[in-house]
């Protein structure tokens, strides 16, 4: 009774870290020196990851009932789990890039949106952009067509700027035409009136 006691605290702790998980690497670190081991930890904490080392026996228990149930049979040999609860793919990617340069450090499998990953999907996943990149692209992407648009209606409207005193010079010269022609028209009454002269009777 006095073990499960004394483990309880453990458990809780894990389970404690790993709430709210969206994404979560379990790793082999045998191999690391402690300065690579620093290294690692420093990385990933400026990453906003929590990084823990446990034994399996605590994370089996902890992990029992959760999405994070699908580890467990990769819970062999010394295991350390790195645990993001906001971009789900931080965690891979970190500690994938960290592996070229340290290739003693051995990925088991992850869970990435309640998704089991084994070694080869984890290094899949630490492909995809993270959450801050996404969200850059994506705003980029729609201030794109907003700034051409803007761009094409201003040029409509310099344009209809310019084409507005065309017509205003023509109705000017209409409203003109119509003066100068008028004495012309005059012209043709004057003739008729002529042949209205009566001859004298003999």
């Amino acid at each position: 009774m006095a073990k499960v006691e004394l483990k309880k605290p453990v458990i809780d702790e894990i389970s404690e870290v790993v709430k709210g998980a969206q994404g979560v690497v379990l790793v082999d670190y045998r191999g690391l020196t402690v300065e690579q081991d620093t290294q690692l930890r420093k990385q990933l904490r400026e990453a906003g990851i929590t990084y823990k080392v446990y034994k399996n026996t605590m994370m089996n228990f902890a992990f029992k009932g959760t999405d994070l149930e699908a580890l467990i049979p990769h819970l062999e040999g010394p295991s350390a789990i790195a645990v993001s609860t906001e971009d789900a793919t931080a965690p891979a990617r970190v500690i994938v890039k960290f592996a070229k340069d340290a290739p003693k450090l051995e990925l088991k499998a992850g869970v990435v949106e309640g998704v089991l990953y084994d070694a080869k999907g984890i290094a899949e996943v630490a492909k995809i952009p993270g959450r801050e990149e996404l969200i850059s692209r994506l705003l980029g992407s729609l201030q794109s067509p907003v700034a051409n648009f803007a761009r094409v209606i201003n040029q409509i409207a310099e344009k209809g700027g310019a084409g507005e005193a065309a017509p205003a010079k023509e109705e000017a010269a209409a409203e003109e035409a119509p003066a100068a022609e008028a004495p012309a028209e005059e012209a043709p009454a004057a003739e008729a009136e002529a042949p209205a002269e009566e001859t004298p009777a003999e």
